[in-house]
């Protein structure tokens, strides 16, 4: 590893010490601090979920657990809530997508709020932060579907928030992705797409604040980050794929540069996605969605948008940087013994160059995105809602077990 520093303070992972539960307990002694994990109900049929409840059964001073489950029927949510049952804490298994919730959310159009948004990973955050933040100062949150979850994983997200004299108010993940079965390198959305987009948009824009805090992250779509209450609770929360980028345009809009931070968790892996064989299916849809929100942010933080002239040279940069990356991977991959398909890259960039058209001209003409509005404009509104939305995500399955 190195030790360089940029505009993101780095956490490194060295090495010559090991991560410690007990410092972390003290630091959970000292500020209230909840685990976040949205979570399809699917996954507590898959060994990554049993992986993180091992770990978490040591990890006493948690002031909450809260699972924003998604479910077919309360029996779900009631086996969900069964697995965690002999955790040393509160668990909080939120039913997002029960009866009441929905009704709940839905009676706030009244109000003039959208709060049903996308059923989605985007949609469970905004709940589980709705209800992380009730009791505590610090929340972290953490996929379902994490394979290599160990200690320092929530250690080393949580300590640079538990002690405030550092400053810092949002830490980021960042890994190296690699396939448990076969060590190949994996996050193809952040090698060949996200890293070959924004170099490539840096040389058609040039290198503006927004822009080269996005590439100051050495893993801009982790789905692991950890919050102070505050901000939190000034997030305005995406609903699709663009959820992370998303995330961090919020952060860039709420708190100054110098108050965050991103961690090394050293190898992770978890569920990989294919594909696809159409631009709607698999990382390119999904990709579309990160471009969309990418732009979104220029517009919003440099007041950049791209006209047809650079559309077409951007379609041509990001080949050329997109195959230069490529090369780049297969020398990594060769010295480090890793397998590696040169030809499967190489049409996998293909496949994402073929998408930026359509992508940037269906962005443009609709270029707003849904959003759930962040928690502090809604309890403006309805100062309650934070504890109605908890009732409701436990009222079905009181009403099942009566």
């Amino acid at each position: 590893m190195d030790f360089q520093q940029g505009l993101i303070t780095t956490i490194h992972g060295y090495g010559v010490a090991e991560d410690s539960l007990s410092d972390l307990r003290k630091g959970l002694s000292k500020r209230p601090t909840s685990l976040l994990i949205p979570c399809l109900f699917e996954e507590f049929k898959r060994p990554a979920l049993s992986l993180i409840r091992s770990v978490l059964e040591n990890l006493e001073g948690l002031n909450e657990l809260v699972i924003a489950l998604s479910a077919k029927s309360a029996h779900e949510v009631l086996e969900a809530k069964a697995f965690f049952a002999d955790m040393p804490f509160p668990v909080h298994v939120q039913w997002t997508n029960s009866p009441s919730v929905i009704e709940l959310l839905g009676n706030q159009e009244s109000n003039g709020l959208d709060l049903l948004g996308t059923p989605g990973k985007g949609w469970a955050v905004w709940q589980g932060i709705g209800i992380a933040t009730r009791h505590s100062e610090v929340v972290a949150l953490f996929d379902a579907d994490i394979r290599t979850f160990n200690p320092a994983y929530p250690v080393r997200m949580l300590q640079p928030l538990l002690d405030p004299s550092h400053g810092i108010s949002y830490v980021k993940a960042f890994y190296s992705r690699l396939s448990l079965e076969t060590n190949a390198l994996q996050g193809r959305a952040t090698r060949l797409f996200v890293g070959p987009l924004l170099a490539s948009l840096e040389q058609l824009v040039g290198h503006g604040p927004f822009l080269k805090y996005l590439q100051a992250f050495r893993y801009p779509l982790a789905g692991e980050f950890a919050f102070t209450r505050d901000l939190g609770m000034n997030l305005r929360i995406p609903c699709d794929w663009g959820l992370e980028i998303g995330l961090l345009s919020e952060v860039y809009r709420n708190v100054r540069i110098s108050r965050i931070a991103q961690v090394d968790l050293g190898v992770f892996d978890h569920k990989h996605k294919t594909i696809g064989s159409k631009p709607n299916e698999g990382l390119q849809k999904m990709c579309t969605e990160i471009l969309s929100s990418v732009l979104r942010g220029l517009m919003e933080h440099q007041a950049e948008s791209l006209t047809s002239s650079q559309l077409s040279n951007l379609e041509v940069l990001f080949r050329r940087v997109g195959q230069d990356r490529v090369k780049q991977f297969a020398l990594d991959s060769a010295v480090n013994h890793l397998p590696y398909d040169r030809h499967e890259e190489e049409l996998s960039i293909q496949k994402f160059a073929k998408i930026i058209r359509p992508a940037i001209l269906n962005f443009l003409d609709s270029p707003v995105s849904p959003q759930l509005p962040c928690w502090a404009r809604v309890l403006a509104c309805e100062s309650k809602l934070q504890d109605d939305l908890a009732e409701a995500g436990n009222k079905d399955i009181s009403n099942q077990n009566g």
